[in-house]
C-alpha cells in the first residue's frame, strides 16, 4: 500500500503542475458534510491511505501532510507509516495550522494557488482557508478543480440504492407538521427557506431512510424548503413506486439530484436560510448574496429533541440489544477459554447475536473489539493485518451498536478475560466512577454539555489521568450514531441540553501499548424537578447490559456509586430476564448480582 500511495502522490503532482496548483487540500467530508460519508467521496482515504473518520490531507509539489484529532494519533502513525505523509497532530501544542504550515512551506513565493474541490468542502472551511492564508502570505483558493476525477480511475459511483419509508409508527410526526415547524422557526428569523444537505436532516424531515452511507440510514439528495414547496434532489433510481406517492401527498417535488445549482439559481424567495458550515462551496454560492440570510439550520436542535414514539422506540430498541448483549457476554469468556477466538471473531459473533434480534437493520458503526494494547486505539477497528488471538487473561474493549427500526444503540464495555494488574483495576475503577457521577448529575436546563463535562473526569483528574475524546454525544432515531449540536465534552460547545435529548456517557483511559478502558451507555435527558431557581433535568439511562465489577477496586468507590451499581443491575435483570431462557437467566442473575 505504500508505493500505491506514495504512486498516487506523483500522479497527483503531474496533474498539480500540469493546471498550476501549488498544494491540494483534501478534506474527510462530502457534499453533503456527512463525518461518515458514501466510498465515491472518500478521496481523502484514497490519497493518503488513512481511513478515519476525521481528518484532511495536504499534498505540496514537495511535501504531505495530515492533519487528524486524538483519536486517531495512534491509527494514523501506523497507516501513513513510510508514505511522504507527516502526522500533524490537531490541538497538540506545536502542531501547525494547515494555513500555517502552507505559509511555511511557501515562504518568500508569489502567487501561490491552493486548490480545493468546492463540491466537498464546507463554505465555512473555505471562507475561513481564504482568510487566514491572505494574512499569511499572497495566495490564491481555487476551488473548481477536482484532480481525483481523472487519477482515482476505479472510483465508486455515488450510490443509488432504494429510499424507504420511516413509519409513522417509529416516527412519532408526520412531515407535514415536521415541515410545518421548520417553516416557523425560519419565519421567527426572518427566512422565507431553507436549504438543506445534510442526510440526516432530510431523511428527518421526510421520515424516510436510506442505505448510502455504511451503517448510517440515509440517502443522498438534497432538500429545498421554502414558504409554500418543498424539492427533494435526487436521483430517480432511488424513488419507489410508494416513495413518489408518498413524496407527492406530503406536497414534495422530486428534481434531480444534479438541478440543485440551477434551481438555487433561479431562487425567487426574500431570504433563504444557508448554513455556511453545513453546504459546500459550491451549492452555498449558487444563490444571489442579497437573497440569502446566513445563520445556523433549526433542524439539528428539532432533530435532536426526541418525541415520545421515539424516546419509548429507543426503549424497546435497548431491550433488544441488550438481550443479545446478555447472550454475546454469557458466551464470550467460555469461548476466549477454549482458544481460537480473535478479535475479528468477537466482532462477527457480537454482530450476530444482534442480527438475530427483531426490526434488526445493521450494525450502527464498525465495531471496535481491542485486546490489551489494541484497547488504547480510541477508535481501533481489527482487520486480517491487525487481528489478534484474545486470550483468557487482560482486558478487552468492545464498542458497538446496531440500528433498528425503532432506535439506534451506542454500547461500550470493557471485560476483564481473566486475571488483571492492579494498574488496570485502577484505571478501570477510575473509568467507572466517572461514567457513574455523570450518570447521576443533575443540572439545570439550558446547561450545555461543557459545564457538566468535569462530572465524567473528576475522579481521574485527582490521579492525573485524562481522556481527549468527546464524552458524549448524541443519537439519532434509526439514524447516524453521532448526532449534534449538542455533546458533553472539556472543548466548549455552547448547544443547549433540552429534555428528550438522547446523549451517550463514555469517559476513558487509555495507556499506549498497554490497554484501555472506556464504559459507555446511552441515555435520555428528563425533566428533574423546578424549584426556585428555575427547571432542573436528569439522565435516564436507556442502556441496558452488565458492567464487568470483576476488575472493580471496591476501595475506591463510593457508597452513593455502589448503589447506584446495584440499582442499575436491578433493572437490568428485572427488563431483560423475561426475554431469556433459563440459563441465560442464571448468567444474568450472577452478572448483576448485588455488590
Amino acid at each position: 500500500m505504500t508505493n500505491t500511495i506514495n504512486d498516487r502522490i506523483t500522479e497527483l503532482r503531474n496533474v498539480m503542475q500540469r493546471v498550476g496548483i501549488s498544494a491540494f487540500i483534501f478534506p474527510s467530508t462530502d457534499p453533503h458534510q456527512g463525518e461518515y460519508i458514501p466510498d465515491h467521496w472518500k478521496g481523502r482515504e484514497w490519497i493518503s491511505g488513512f481511513d478515519g473518520s476525521a481528518g484532511t490531507a495536504v499534498v505540496t509539489l514537495k511535501r504531505a501532510a495530515l492533519w487528524t484529532d486524538s483519536r486517531y494519533f495512534i491509527a494514523a502513525t501506523e497507516q501513513l507509516a513510510d508514505t511522504e505523509f507527516v502526522l500533524m497532530k490537531e490541538r497538540i501544542a506545536g502542531t501547525p495550522s494547515i494555513a500555517e504550515w502552507l505559509a511555511s512551506e511557501f515562504e518568500g513565493c508569489d502567487d501561490v494557488n491552493i486548490g480545493v474541490d468546492g463540491w466537498v468542502c464546507s463554505n465555512a472551511f473555505v471562507t475561513e482557508l481564504v482568510g487566514a492564508l491572505g494574512e499569511l502570505g499572497n495566495f490564491f483558493v481555487q476551488t473548481d478543480f477536482d484532480p481525483l476525477a481523472e487519477l482515482w480511475t476505479d472510483r465508486p459511483s455515488i450510490p443509488k440504492n432504494k429510499i424507504e419509508l420511516q413509519p409513522i409508527a417509529y416516527a412519532g410526526e408526520s412531515t407535514t407538521s415536521k415541515l410545518a415547524r421548520i417553516r416557523e422557526a425560519l419565519a421567527a428569523q426572518y427566512a422565507d427557506g431553507i436549504m438543506v444537505s445534510a442526510l440526516d436532516e432530510i431523511a428527518w424531515t421526510l421520515n424516510l431512510r436510506g442505505s448510502d452511507v455504511h451503517c448510517n440510514p440515509v440517502f443522498v439528495a438534497y432538500l429545498l424548503i421554502g414558504a409554500k414547496t418543498a424539492k427533494l434532489f435526487v436521483d430517480a433510481d432511488k424513488l419507489t413506486d410508494e416513495v413518489r406517492a408518498y413524496l407527492a401527498n406530503e406536497g414534495v417535488e422530486v428534481k434531480r439530484y444534479d438541478e440543485v445549482l440551477s434551481e438555487l439559481a433561479a431562487y425567487n424567495g426574500s431570504n433563504l436560510l444557508l448554513d455556511g458550515n453545513q453546504l459546500n462551496f459550491q451549492v452555498f454560492n449558487a444563490v444571489e448574496e442579497v437573497l440569502t440570510l446566513v445563520a445556523p439550520s433549526p433542524i439539528p436542535a428539532m432533530k435532536a429533541v426526541k418525541n415520545e414514539v421515539e424516546v419509548e422506540g429507543f426503549r424497546q430498541a435497548m431491550i433488544r440489544d441488550g438481550v443479545a448483549m446478555v447472550k454475546f457476554l454469557k458466551w464470550l469468556k467460555p469461548a476466549v477459554e477454549a482458544g481460537g477466538e480473535t478479535e475479528i471473531s468477537l466482532d462477527k459473533k457480537l454482530t450476530a447475536f444482534r442480527a438475530e434480534q427483531d426490526l434488526f437493520k445493521g450494525i450502527s458503526f464498525d465495531t471496535i473489539v481491542g485486546y490489551e494494547a489494541h484497547g488504547a486505539i480510541v477508535h481501533y477497528e481489527a482487520t486480517p493485518e491487525t487481528d489478534i488471538p484474545v486470550a483468557p487473561h487482560g482486558l478487552v474493549l468492545i464498542d458497538s451498536g446496531a440500528q433498528y427500526l425503532d432506535g439506534t444503540t451506542d454500547i461500550t464495555r470493557t471485560i476483564a478475560l481473566g486475571d488483571v494488574t492492579d494498574e488496570q483495576k485502577k484505571i478501570y475503577t477510575l473509568v467507572l466512577k466517572g461514567h457513574i457521577q455523570l450518570d447521576l448529575c443533575k443540572f439545570p436546563a439550558g446547561a450545555c454539555g461543557s459545564q457538566i463535562d468535569a462530572f465524567a473526569r473528576g475522579a481521574m483528574w485527582r490521579e492525573g489521568y485524562n481522556f481527549m475524546h468527546g464524552t458524549g454525544h448524541g443519537v439519532g432515531s434509526y439514524l447516524n450514531v453521532h448526532e449534534g449540536p449538542h455533546q458533553i465534552r472539556m472543548e466548549w460547545r455552547p448547544a443547549p441540553l433540552k429534555a428528550g435529548m438522547t446523549v451517550t456517557n463514555e469517559p476513558g483511559i487509555y495507556l499506549e501499548g498497554k490497554f484501555g478502558v472506556r464504559i459507555e451507555n446511552t441515555l435520555v435527558i428528563q425533566p428533574y424537578k423546578t424549584t426556585a431557581f428555575g427547571e432542573f433535568l436528569q439522565f435516564e439511562t436507556l442502556t441496558l447490559a452488565p458492567i464487568d465489577t470483576a476488575p472493580i477496586d471496591f476501595s475506591m468507590m463510593t457508597t452513593e456509586e455502589v448503589e447506584w451499581l446495584n440499582a442499575y443491575h436491578k433493572k437490568v435483570y428485572n427488563t431483560l430476564s423475561p426475554y431469556l431462557n433459563d440459563e441465560e437467566k442464571a448468567w444474568l442473575k450472577a452478572a448483576c448480582a448485588t455488590v
